[in-house]
């Protein structure tokens, strides 16, 4: 009688086990999942995604994987604004006589040179001439020994001055210059006039710079 209550502990004891594992191929974990985890003999629980896991044919039981997202924001960022650059200060100076109406002062290649109002230079008068430039920096206009105009890192011609708009030489005072064609018609070398000659082999008209009109 007892061996038979015993046979009855026993297999209900194994029957509660076998409820508590799932069968062979059955679900046995999964994200959300609340039923049995493990598997029964010869199968282990093996996740298919974070969704599902089934018992599958195999030795052991590995623990269910979990599977975590993580979420990447990326911020971006509008186009970089363009800082615009300041127009150079100071005033255009032109020739108003023909060969060379309406023709400016500017520097071509670090010599000034009268050529086309697209391009002309504007500059400061004050005892000295600078050519300023629109990075900031500066040249000034000179007069060599032979009367032709340079730009230099300084100035060593100081006695510029004005009469009304035009540009004058103040000791001596002289308010002629030489336009002395080049091998582009587009510009023309400009000279102080020195005597009464042009410089050697040239070709110059006599003319007058000014400031633009103040009227």
């Amino acid at each position: 009688m007892l061996s038979t209550v015993y046979a009855i502990v026993a297999l209900l004891v194994g029957s509660v086990a076998a409820q508590s594992q799932a069968p062979a191929y059955g679900q046995c974990g999964g994200q959300g999942w609340s039923g049995p985890t493990t598997c029964v003999s010869g199968y282990s629980c093996t996740a298919t995604n974070q969704w599902y896991s089934q018992c599958t044919p195999g030795g052991t039981t590995p623990p269910v994987s979990t599977t975590t997202t993580t979420t990447t924001t990326t911020t971006s960022t509008g186009p970089t604004a363009t800082v615009p650059v300041a127009a150079p200060t100071g005033s255009q100076i032109r020739t108003v006589t023909s060969p060379v109406y309406h023709f400016y002062l500017q520097d071509r290649g670090g010599v000034p040179v009268l050529g086309p109002e697209s391009s002309s230079a504007r500059f400061t008068i004050s005892g000295s001439i600078s050519l300023n430039y629109s990075n900031g920096t500066k040249s000034y206009l000179n007069v060599d020994s032979a009367g032709a105009l340079s730009l230099g890192s300084t100035a060593t011609t100081t006695g510029w001055g004005l009469e009304g708009d035009t540009i004058i030489i103040k000791n001596p005072r002289q308010l002629n210059f030489l336009a002395c064609t080049t091998s582009n018609s587009t510009y023309y070398d400009v000279f102080l006039q020195v005597g009464n000659s042009n410089p050697p082999g040239r070709s110059c008209s006599m003319v007058t710079m000014h400031l633009p009109c103040l009227c």
